[in-house]
């Protein structure tokens, strides 16, 4: 049997990653293998895109954030429930699901050079994406939607890289109170020091007036997480901060409860 190809790309890494070329899983999206030295294994890129792609046109990507690390599917699947939906055909989006070695909560660890979330995603899956897909490579391009933990990392990618990405759903997500250590942290913000320059109050403190005046923060609930949404909003109401936000229904914390098209919906949805 011959080798995968590989696509080879650089960025900046001192060891370039190595990506394979396309080949359908058993669910039927596009599926590439990664070795990166931002990870401490193998990763995949899984890609879902319309069944028809208009020559010459770029799509908006959307990044269906995991909770879990590796293949964990405790809390469902989000591409599935995206392709359940047909939502790649209904919109014109291309969806894209990255899964990481260890649980994800998309921050770099501020020792162990293999634990690299953030730039996991921002230097070797967003460029991959733009170059091998017809992919709108601009901020208004690339939106984010995540829950729980995902949806903390939605937010913390959208606040500290504003001019990436454009919109980021939180759905049912810890945005107010975290230490390290909860939820699996630990391995990941390593210290509290590092956890700081990922923490949601604190980047909308330090980062909320560069969001402009559109609803790029997109809030939604409920679940296991009433009360810190709650908090959250009167937080984003206080600092007169724009943003989308609904307080229910309550549904069972994961990616099949009836949320994703709503989150989707909000992403897409046209400055008014």
């Amino acid at each position: 049997m011959n080798a995968p190809l590989l696509i080879t790309m650089c960025f900046s890494l001192s060891a370039a990653p190595e990506i394979t070329e396309a080949k359908k899983d058993a669910d039927g999206f596009l599926a590439h293998q990664v070795e990166c030295e931002y990870q401490k294994g193998p990763t995949t890129i899984r890609v879902l895109t319309p069944d028809q792609l208009k020559k010459d046109f770029r799509y908006p990507v959307i990044y269906v954030l995991p909770v879990e690390g590796k293949t964990g599917s405790q809390y469902g699947d989000g591409l599935k429930e995206v392709k359940k939906l047909d939502l790649a055909n209904k919109h014109g989006v291309i969806f894209v699901a990255p899964t990481f070695a260890i649980v994800p909560w998309y921050a770099d660890h501020p020792t162990d050079p293999l634990v690299r979330q953030e730039s996991y995603l921002l230097k070797v899956v967003v460029p991959f994406v733009e170059k091998t897909y017809p992919a709108l490579s601009e901020r208004r391009g690339r939106l984010l939607l995540g829950f729980s933990k995902s949806g903390w990392g939605a937010w913390s990618l959208l606040l500290r890289h504003n001019d990436t990405f454009e919109k980021a759903v939180a759905w049912d997500a810890p945005l107010m109170t975290m230490k390290v250590g909860m939820y699996g942290s630990g391995p990941i913000f390593g210290t509290e020091e590092n956890l700081d320059q990922y923490r949601i109050t604190k980047l909308i403190d330090a980062h909320a007036k560069n969001l402009g005046d559109g609803s790029r923060l997109i809030l939604l609930g409920m679940g296991n997480f009433n009360d810190q949404h709650e908090k959250m909003h009167a937080l984003l109401v206080e600092k007169k901060l724009p943003h989308h936000y609904t307080d229910g229904p309550i549904r069972k914390h994961d990616w099949h409860s009836g949320w994703v098209e709503e989150g989707v919906a909000a992403l897409l949805e046209k400055k008014k």
